[in-house]
Formats: structure tokens, C-alpha cells, sequence
């Protein structure tokens, strides 16, 4: 900590798959932190010529209008910071200029490139050397889905959208380390780019710019950009752990090393925080992936689709007439018997837009029978699954990487749905610490005091400076529902 200075004001920009937010965060000399949200704005894709894309520069209005929303509301901000989703860039032409709109990670343009990629280039060689999954998402299948295109003609950059958003900023091009883990063209080893990868694939080496550490003060917002929102002052531009999880797990206060993680979101990310990347082929055929996060850690983890399912099915019954509040429908599925109905939540059925209940009642009754009557028995149908689905992750993860676990950690949007973090107590046979839930933003705002020199750079000084900054809630789990979840365990697939 800084002692006998003055509280320091930090924006934290944290970007979602359904929304953006900009929180601002007061750090005192003491190093206390607290975190406040002062606007959220939609992320909302849009279809162009039968692609998915986001819209960008609404998003980068977001962050503006958030920054002069922090200003007004904390006093003058001292350092921005951006993290967000993986896997998904804007390339740039010669003279920095965004070629076209990003696309977005669900377009099915990549598949038919995956299966090409696939056959010359085994999936266990990819896993080998970048430690990433090489699902059709990943940005080395989406690169090469731009081949022949016009964009990938003019590119001379590709930039992943939170260091988009920070370029946009001030200026400063480049590739934060905790988000270039997730493209699968960088050896989590050196946290470098492999050059030998991308030559294999065929990416030119020169799209991949200059990786750059969480904590390095990238440069001063630039003028023009404080001028149209009114700042008197330039704050600095952080690049923080830009990869959502990994500012999530950074902010997770753990009392010891004996942790699982639980990121809850549109995606679930289940695993375990381990010293080094495990790349073995029981790790790939187990579905793991390894990205990089701050301090040396290694995020080790297994994707689950998780609250995807929940909004699309709330969007599909909405679009039909059924307006559906969350919380009504949570409680009406507390009500519904435990267990009745299982799914595969992995299952790639699940992975586009369109009528997700008639999916998630169709593949319940393929896996024992079930029959899905209404809101309540899909929504319950769908908790109960995620949690099974944590369940493995967190016990998988554990054994392949020999990190014991006693205690999941659970942060992320599903902090704030008991019923949801009750079931993965009792899946998990654990105790679950639920919270914070702005756990993103949260790690964004330390890293960022950290550059600053408000916070004393160890890790135990940010875990301490964590404690104090959040009041997680603690569940128990119950054994008689924890073996039900064992037996349930059963009806799925090896995996």
C-alpha cells in the first residue's frame, strides 16, 4: 500500500457475452478497495449478411460514457483498465483502422476450417503445444476462416476486443498475456507466441502483436478521446488481466491454496488455480484447457455452458408471450423435485440461439425418460445439470493436475442465485463460498491499484486487500443430496 497518500479513483470496464459494465473503484492508503457500478450497457450482436458480429463501437461508447459516468459520480479517475471474453479480435488495416465489425464467437463460419485444420494438424498437437482446447470458437480456427477474405488481405494486425477497447483508448496496440492464452497460438510454457504454430497453421507471424503483462501501464488516455467526455484529467490506461477469468480468479479470497473455482457467466469455467500448464493427453481427452492468469497462475479448467441456457430459454418463451422474471422462475424451480431430469449440458446441441427448452426437454428424455412440462421443470432440469457438470469438473481438474481441493470458491453472476450455489455445494460434496460477484471487475480495479503503486504488488497483500473488500457467503452441503447427485452422476456419459 501507499501509506499517507490520498484515495485513488480506478475504472474498471468489464465486457460480457450480454452486457457491459463500467465500475468505478475507490482504493485507500490502507488498502482497502471498494467498487461501485455506475453504468451498464447492452452487448447486443447483430446479424449483417449472414454473419454474427458485435458491435463494437457501441460497446467502446459504453466505456465512454461509463468513464464520464465514474468522473461525475467518484471524483477524478486516476487509471482505466479493460478485461472481457477471449477467443474474439478486429483486425487492422496498415493504419490502425478497424477492417469491419469483429465476429462473434457462436458463427458457425469456422467449423467447415476446423475439420480442414483437424486433418492436417491432429488436435492433440495443438493441445501439446498451446494447452488450449482447439474448439471451433478458438481465434487460430477463426483466423483462418478470414483467408482470401478482403479484411485478411488488408490486415496488419489483429487485436482480441478488450485490447481493442484499450487501443481505441490510448493508443497503444498489443496483446495482453492472460487473453492471448486463450487463442490457442501461444506457448503457455514461455507466454510467448508460438512462431512455429502459427507457421504451421499458416497465420502470418506479423498479425500477432507484442504480448504485453497484467499491471503494465500501457499510456495516458488520449486527449481527444477526454476531451469528448469531458475529463479535465488523463488517467492512465492499465492492462489488467483482460481475460474475465482471470481477473475473476485474482479477485477470489482464498484463505489457503486448497481451492476449486467456479466463474459462473454465459460460460461456466470450473477447475483448479495450478503452478504450471498441465498438457497432458488425459487432459485434452478430459476437456481441459490452460490460460494464463496473473501472478504465475495457470487457469486450469474445463468450459461448461452454463447460464446460456437459462437466457435462451428466457428469450424463447419472452419471444412468444411469455414474459418470465428470473427470480420467479428460480423459485418456482426450487419447488420442483431434485434430480428428475438430467442433460449433458456440453453437449454441442446446446451451443446455437433458437428454442432451447424444446432442446433441453428433447435431450432429457434421451437421457432417462423425462418428461419437461413446463418453465419450472426445464429451469430445474438445467440447474441441476450445470451443477453435475461442475461437480465433474472440479473433481476431474483435481486429479488430473494433483491440486487437493476442500473448498469451492464461486463467484461470477450465479453468486446471486442461492438455489444454483446450494446445488453446487451438494454436487460438489464441498463447502461453497459464494462471492463477490462482480469478481471481474473487481480484479480489474486491484491490478489496476497495483500499477499505481496504491497496493503492495504480492499476491498476499491483493488476498488481504480482497478480504476486506468482500463478504462471501458460505453453503454447506447436504449428504443425503450430495449422494443423490453421485447416483445422477451415472446417467450421463463418461466425462
Amino acid at each position: 500500500m501507499r501509506p499517507g497518500g490520498d484515495d485513488v479513483v480506478v475504472a474498471a470496464v468489464d465486457l460480457g457475452a450480454s452486457s457491459g459494465r463500467v465500475s468505478a473503484a475507490r482504493c485507500t492508503p490502507d488498502g482497502g478497495i471498494t467498487l461501485r457500478e455506475v453504468h451498464r450497457f447492452p452487448n447486443t450482436p447483430v446479424r449483417v449478411g449472414g454473419v454474427l458480429r458485435w458491435d463494437v463501437l457501441a460497446l467502446f461508447g459504453g466505456i465512454l460514457t461509463g468513464l464520464r459516468k465514474a468522473a461525475e459520480a467518484a471524483g477524478p479517475v486516476r487509471a482505466v483498465g479493460v478485461d472481457g471474453w477471449g477467443v474474439d479480435y478486429g483486425l487492422l488495416d496498415a493504419d490502425g483502422q478497424l477492417l469491419g465489425n469483429p465476429v462473434h464467437y457462436r458463427d458457425p463460419r469456422t467449423l467447415p476450417v476446423r475439420a480442414e485444420v483437424l486433418a492436417r494438424c491432429p488436435a492433440a498437437d495443438l493441445f501439446a503445444a498451446s494447452g488450449v482446447q482447439p474448439e471451433p470458437f478458438a481465434t487460430l480456427f477463426q483466423l483462418l476462416a478470414e483467408r482470401g477474405s478482403a479484411p485478411w488481405e488488408a490486415a496488419a494486425q489483429a487485436l482480441l476486443v478488450p485490447d481493442l477497447m484499450s487501443y481505441w483508448l490510448c493508443g497503444e496496440p498489443g496483446a495482453e498475456l492472460t487473453n492471448a492464452s486463450t487463442t490457442g497460438l501461444l506457448d503457455p510454457r514461455t507466454g510467448t507466441w508460438s512462431p512455429a504454430l502459427a507457421a504451421r497453421l499458416g497465420i502470418p507471424a506479423g498479425l500477432l502483436p507484442p504480448v504485453r503483462r497484467p499491471g503494465t501501464v500501457l499510456g495516458r488516455l488520449a486527449a481527444d478521446v477526454a476531451d469528448d467526455i469531458g475529463l479535465a484529467t488523463l488517467p492512465q490506461v492499465v492492462a489488467v488481466p483482460s481475460h474475465d477469468t482471470a481477473s475473476a480468479v485474482a479477485a477470489i479470497p482464498a484463505a489457503s491454496e486448497r481451492f476449486a473455482y467456479v466463474c459462473t457467466g454465459s460460460w461456466i469455467l470450473a477447475g483448479v488455480a495450478a503452478p504450471a500448464p498441465v498438457t497432458s493427453e488425459e487432459a485434452r481427452t478430459a476437456g481441459f484447457t490452460n490460460e494464463l492468469g496473473a501472478d504465475g497462475v495457470v487457469c486450469f479448467h474445463r468450459n461448461i455452458t452454463g447460464f446460456w441456457l437459462l437466457q435462451e430459454c428466457l428469450r424463447h418463451w419472452r419471444d412468444r408471450g411469455r414474459d418470465v422474471a428470473v427470480d420467479d422462475l428460480t423459485r418456482a424451480a426450487a419447488a420442483v423435485p431434485a434430480l428428475a431430469a438430467v442433460i449433458d449440458v456440453r453437449d454441442p446441441v446446446f451451443l446455437g440461439r433458437g428454442d432451447m427448452p424444446s432442446r433441453v426437454a428433447a435431450a432429457a428424455a434421451r437421457t432417462g425418460g423425462a418428461a419437461l412440462s413446463g418453465p419450472a421443470e426445464v429451469a430445474r432440469c438445467v440447474l441441476d445439470s450445470i451443477a453435475l457438470a461442475v461437480r465433474r469438473a472440479v473433481r476431474d481438474a483435481s486429479r488430473i493436475s494433483g491440486r487437493e481441493v476442500d473448498t469451492v470458491h464461486l463467484v461470477g453472476g450465479g453468486v446471486g442465485n442461492a438455489l444454483f450455489c446450494q446445488l453446487v455445494a451438494d454436487a460438489c460434496d464441498m463447502p461453497v463460498v459464494a462471492g463477490p460477484v462482480e469478481a471481474a471487475s473487481l480484479g480489474n480495479a486491484v491490478h489496476q491499484a497495483r500499477a499505481l503503486g496504491v497496493l503492495d504488488g504480492s499476491p498476499a497483500a491483493v488476498r488481504a486487500a480482497l478480504a476486506r473488500a468482500t463478504r462471501p457467503v458460505t453453503y454447506r452441503p447436504d449428504g443425503a443430496r450430495a449422494a443423490a447427485f453421485r447416483r445422477a452422476d451415472d446417467l450421463l456419459p463418461p466425462g
